[in-house]
């Protein structure tokens, strides 16, 4: 993979049996250390100018999503473990907890595509059952799916 990639983001929010969409594009840097995958890409906050900076750390079975900036946190998704974090907005702080019940790797060439399945519970009150997939792909490759299920 080089280091120059084109980051897909997407996920889905499940309250009350109807799913919400989300995705992102964006331009970002990829490297590999000793066996951990880590992308880095910044996202502005819509309204606030201001530029937050991400890591994603991919291991096997595991990983940690670190926001600096006006959003802060380090949400760490585990198989099978619930992990706390407080997540600062903006507008105030959240005490979010990650139970992480399935994560999905698969490594190629010319992709690294991780899939979380995941409940989210915010201030110790269960939100949401989610979905996230991390989508990376060489800069010029052209070959991005948009919404694409990792079955």
């Amino acid at each position: 993979m080089t280091k120059e990639v084109l980051i897909s983001i997407s996920g889905v929010q499940f309250m009350d049996q109807e799913g919400q969409d989300v995705e992102m594009i964006t331009k970002g840097t990829y490297y590999e250390k000793n066996g951990k995958h880590y992308i880095l890409y910044d996202e502005v906050l819509e309204g606030e100018g201001e530029v937050i900076r991400n890591t994603i750390k991919i291991m096997p079975d595991a990983m940690d999503i670190i926001k600096k900036g006006s959003a802060s946190t380090h949400m760490v998704f585990e198989r099978n473990k619930k992990n706390l974090t407080c997540y600062v907005t903006p507008v105030g702080e959240l005490m979010v907890g990650i139970s992480t019940n399935q994560i999905r790797l698969l490594e190629e060439e010319n992709l690294l595509e991780v899939q979380v399945e995941y409940s989210l519970d915010i201030n110790y009150q269960h939100m949401s059952d989610c979905s996230i997939k991390v989508s990376v792909r060489p800069l010029g490759t052209g070959n991005l799916h948009l919404a694409q299920s990792m079955a």
